[in-house]
């Protein structure tokens, strides 16, 4: 998606013919990528985790945001839980705000500034609402790991002020454009994909951290065929495949045994996930490439498919998907910078590289020659039979 820029020239006299010149895009100093607001921000869908214990941290934020002038967008079942009913000054604040319901409303060209609490999953939540343009989105840490999150919510009204004047660093997450097909011959073109698994002529997702594919509750591995641009590279014979953002190399990818990649390298990884042969390790491949993955027809069971961990439904065999770089990123806003963000979520949520620490050598009064020259008299009555004496 964000390829880098190469001079085209090599040397004297050679080059590089390049047919559009739109066809090369480029990729910034992460550090220095910055938000700019080309109105001020009006519209704000704040987002929360369905946790209790979150009740009141959101009503602080949403009192804020009515304070200053803010229309708050929120989900309409949020609304409708136990502790909005019993909550009184919750009930006066209902008025002001504008409600949507997942799947029947479209917040497109809607929204100026999404506000989650909670969690990673929250992020994808909000991730999935948009499967177009999506506006920039600020994350409090308030969920189980929190890795996308970077915000603490004490300081909240300080962190949110920054936001809205605009200026505060951001990253641009790539998402994964999905397009599931079906089998030539299965069904006609008006059928439509639903959850337990018929047709779709062509159905489309935007997935933030990763597609995945597995076997299931089937006892039997799975038999998919990957082509990268139309050409057939390898058959997957293993638990599954995974198909992974830079973003989510470090979810289930990471688990599954790939490497760990900034989100700001233009990337896409293939992990499996327990291949038949110990040689099929992760491979990272150049963003903007067309995977192609398909069960195979002599396939024993048919296979799942997941997106960010939601949607998943059925893969029957002789179906397939196409997946490549979206032109769609999410950009997340930063508490520092892309990379120091990054870096600290490395050592705060997986403790990456903790280990413990080698011991400096001694380093006293005695010199390295004189202790040498007391073990070798140490030594020499050792072997000679005689107790070795302490200097």
């Amino acid at each position: 998606m964000y390829a880098p820029s190469p001079k085209c020239n090599f040397g004297p006299k050679a080059g590089i013919a390049i047919p559009e010149k739109n066809c090369i895009l480029t990729i910034q100093d992460p550090s220095s990528q910055r938000l700019t607001w080309h109105q001020p921000p009006s519209n704000v869908l704040l987002i929360k985790k369905p946790d209790v214990t979150l009740h009141e941290p959101f009503k602080n934020a949403l009192k804020w945001l009515l304070h200053n002038s803010m229309t708050v967008f929120m989900e309409k079942k949020d609304m409708e839980t136990l502790e909005v009913h019993q909550d009184l000054e919750f009930k006066d604040l209902a008025e002001k705000i504008q409600t949507f319901r997942d799947g029947v409303d479209d917040l497109t060209d809607k929204i100026d500034l999404i506000i989650c609490l909670g969690g990673d999953g929250t992020l994808l939540y909000a991730s999935s609402l948009f499967q177009r343009s999506c506006p920039p989105v600020m994350s409090f840490k308030m969920g189980t790991l929190g890795f996308l999150t970077p915000f603490e919510f004490h300081n909240f009204k300080e962190s949110i002020a920054e936001v809205l004047k605009g200026g505060v660093p951001l990253i641009l997450r790539s998402r994964l454009e999905c397009s599931i097909h079906k089998e030539a011959t299965s069904c006609d073109s008006s059928q439509s994909l639903t959850a337990n698994g018929s047709c779709d002529s062509d159905q489309r997702v935007l997935a933030l951290n990763e597609v995945v594919i597995d076997r299931g509750q089937s006892a039997f591995l799975s038999n998919l065929d990957l082509s990268l641009n139309g050409r057939i590279v390898t058959s997957v014979n293993g638990d599954g495949l995974i198909i992974s953002t830079a973003t989510g190399s470090t979810a289930y990818a990471a688990a599954a045994g790939a490497s760990m990649c900034h989100p700001s390298v233009p990337a896409i990884i293939i992990c499996p996930i327990c291949p038949h042969s110990l040689s099929f390790r992760p491979i990272v491949i150049p963003a903007g490439v067309e995977l192609k993955v398909t069960l195979n027809t002599d396939a024993r069971d048919n296979a799942w498919i997941s997106f960010d961990g939601r949607m998943r439904q059925q893969f029957s065999r002789g179906r397939s998907i196409t997946i490549t770089t979206s032109v769609y990123p999410v950009p997340s806003i930063c508490r520092n910078d892309a990379l120091t963000d990054w870096f600290d979520s490395l050592a705060e949520c997986l403790h990456w590289n903790v280990h413990k620490r080698h011991n400096a050598f001694y380093s006293g009064s005695l010199n390295v020659s004189s202790s040498t020259s007391n073990q070798d008299e140490t030594d020499s009555d050792t072997a000679q039979g005689q107790p070795a004496v302490d200097q």
